[in-house]
């Protein structure tokens, strides 16, 4: 597989895009160390990593909009979609730009298992229980975020230019909370008010 010419363009916001998808993996499985046998994630891990948070990400957004008919849930998925298929378009150019090839895991395979029995718990949820439940998982999946940054991440990151990135990434796992938080303050708006 080659990497086309825009691989080559170092471009910050798509690659703080590429490590939200690398924290958000990061934080789907609390148990990182442990799953790495006690150690931090290696920088070609991160990447092998990457590549599943994307996979995983766009398939929960897939399925909010196949099953969501609240305006601002499908809106929220629909921007999980477009931000982790960006994200996956940089992957390659990150790994080309730190030369790093991707690394399986026991991390990725974690994440796997456990994005599995997510999308089995969502796909037998329906309207308004689906959307309730895809959106407090995004809370919470994206204020584990913005702590595996702090945590993990940052200590774990050997490349310096890959450790700035995380640094500078912050504002954008915030705005991604803080959109996921208004939605789901909608949703508990409208609960309470229905069952008034």
């Amino acid at each position: 597989m080659g990497i086309g010419k825009e691989a080559s363009v170092w471009n910050p916001r798509t690659h703080l895009s590429t490590l939200a998808a690398v924290i958000c993996a990061v934080a789907l499985h609390p148990a990182i160390a442990k799953a790495q046998g006690g150690t931090a994630p290696t920088d070609p891990q991160i990447v092998g990593i990457v590549e599943t948070a994307d996979d995983i990400d766009i398939n929960y957004a897939k399925l909010a909009l196949s099953k969501a008919t609240e305006k601002q849930v499908r809106d929220f998925a629909q921007q999980m979609i477009t931000d982790h298929s960006a994200v996956q378009k940089s992957v390659i150019s990150l790994a080309a730009k730190l030369n790093v090839t991707p690394a399986d895991s026991a991390t990725r395979d974690s994440l796997k298992a456990q994005a599995q029995q997510t999308l089995e718990k969502l796909r037998n949820l329906k309207g308004k229980a689906f959307e309730k439940a895809y959106v407090d998982n995004e809370v919470s999946y994206h204020e584990a975020v913005i702590n595996a940054t702090k945590t993990v991440l940052i200590p774990s990151a050997q490349n310096a230019e890959l450790k700035s990135a995380l640094q500078g990434a912050a504002p954008l796992f915030e705005g991604h909370l803080a959109h996921a938080e208004r939605v789901q303050s909608a949703i508990e708006g409208r609960r309470n008010t229905a069952s008034r």
